[in-house]
Parts: C-alpha cells; structure tokens; sequence
C-alpha cells in the first residue's frame, strides 16, 4: 500500500497473482477496498456475486468493495490493478460528487486508442515509488486522471440505455456459450448468428459494445486460450494440439498461432518452459 496525502492507495501488475494462480482467482472479498482493473491484453470473465461479466481488452472492470468477486482470465492476460481504500474514496467523492457512480455496481468498460490510461497508470506507478517532492499530489493527478476518464466514459454508455445495454449483454452471453460449444468446428460467423436468431451486424455490434470486440476475435480468443492451455499443461505434439482445435493443416495452426500471438507454437511452449524454470529457480 502507499500513502497519498494520509490515504492509501495501491498498484500492482496483474501478472503477479494471475500468472502464480493458472490464471485464475478464486472468489474474496475485501470491506474497504474498490479496485481498478486495467486490461490491456486478453480477456476472460469476471464473477461478481452471481453476476458473470465477460471481458475483453482493452478495458477497464470496477469492482466496488464488500463485493465477492472472482476472475477466469484468458492465459498471458496483461494489465494492472489500482486499489483504492474506502477512506480515499470519500475524500474524492466529497470533492468531486460524480464519482460517486463508479463504484455503485460492478462494470466493464470498454477503452480504445484515444484512451490515456494506460500512460496515467505508467505515470502513477512512478510516482508511487518516487521520493521526490510533491510525489502525493502528481500521484493524485494521475489517479484522478483515470478515475475522469473512467467516470466520462461510464457516462457515454449509458446513454446508451439501459434497456439496450442488457439486450446486448444477454445476447453476448448467449454467444458466449455457443462458441464454448462450437469453437473447435471453424463454423462462420454468418452461422453463430443463425443460431442465436439474429443479423450478423446485430450479433457483431453487441459483441463490441458489451465485450469491446469482435463475434470472429472472441472465437478466435476461445481457440488461443485451449491451444495455450494445451501447449502449457499437456504432452501433446504441436499438430496434436492443431487437430485437438479442429484444424486440418498443423502448418495452418502454426500460423494461425504466430499471427495471434507474435511467436510461433513451438517458440512460446519454449519460452513459457524456460520463464516457469526460471520462476522456480
């Protein structure tokens, strides 16, 4: 924890509990802490209480305190985490009343390359490690920079409408669990969508207001998330893994991979390998 201006806030990198924990997190609560999940590669699915949102970078997911909230993120899922004590929290919100609404319920919000955050958390973490002077007050300004942003684009998706915003999130939803079904198969997008009974731009605009991407990149991110999950924890050869998601052609699969992930399949089973030794070293 650190200290601004006799409050306490927090920053840590996501990696360092999802990585040691498969990322996974299992479901805790804290009284008087609210947090500020960035993330910035990846995604997954957040369990609030009996509520599952899905997720999908870039973004942000508030969780308000005294709230149980558990996490199955995507492997090599990237970003940070700003806590912020219920104290901190007052102050703020007696100073600037509207935030008050960011941590009424738990949320995704979705960011896109206009977005400061990213370098206002890179600008807060320094400053929270820094002794110089006026270390307190810059790491403010960066605080409240990302809190505005956060509070301005809450404010542009509701308008949005209620009503609209849950259609979205239901059909998405619904979505979500025909590609846990059929995401080996290669099936179209055209097909999800007859599935689902809806037009494919219906399917495709819901899937990016509630998900901030793509009906083809959340499947694509289902095949990523198994083939990472089958080169880290099986024995299987990298055409097994390729078969196993459903393609003919092992050579396309190894494209398909290093397009995705920048590396091919063999390079990242190589070099997790090696970071997990190291790890254990």
């Amino acid at each position: 924890m650190k200290t601004v201006q006799g409050k306490f806030i927090h920053l840590e990198e996501l990696d360092d509990r999802t990585r040691p924990n498969n990322w996974n997190i299992r479901a805790h609560a804290h009284t008087d802490l609210n947090h500020v999940f960035h993330i910035s590669a990846g995604g997954g699915v957040m369990h609030v209480d009996d509520e599952a949102i899905a997720f999908a970078a870039p973004c942000l997911l508030l969780v308000p305190s005294g709230r149980v909230h558990g996490f199955a993120y995507e492997v090599e899922t990237a970003g940070s985490v700003l806590t912020i004590a219920d104290s901190y929290l007052r102050d703020l919100t007696a100073r600037e009343p509207a935030f008050a609404s960011l941590f009424r319920a738990p949320r995704q919000t979705p960011l896109d390359a206009r977005s400061r955050v990213a370098a206002s958390l890179a600008e807060l973490s320094r400053e929270l490690v820094w002794t110089a002077p006026g270390g307190g007050a810059a790491a403010e300004a960066h605080l409240l920079t990302i809190l505005v942003e956060a509070l301005r684009r809450q404010v542009q998706d509701e308008a949005v409408g209620p009503a609209l915003r849950g259609g979205h999130i239901a059909l998405v939803a619904r979505f979500r669990e025909l590609v846990e079904a059929h995401y080996r198969e290669g099936l179209p997008m055209e097909a999800y969508a007859r599935k689902l009974g809806v037009a494919l731009p219906r399917l495709r605009a819901a899937c990016m207001r509630a998900a901030g991407a793509s009906p083809l990149r959340l499947v694509q991110d289902r095949l990523m998330l198994e083939a990472k999950r089958a080169l880290l924890y099986s024995n299987m050869t990298i055409a097994e893994v390729g078969y196993h998601l459903g393609f003919e052609d092992p050579a396309y699969f190894s494209r398909f991979f290093a397009k995705a992930e920048g590396l091919s399949p063999k390079r990242y089973r190589l070099d997790r390998a090696a970071r997990s030794a190291a790890l254990a070293a």
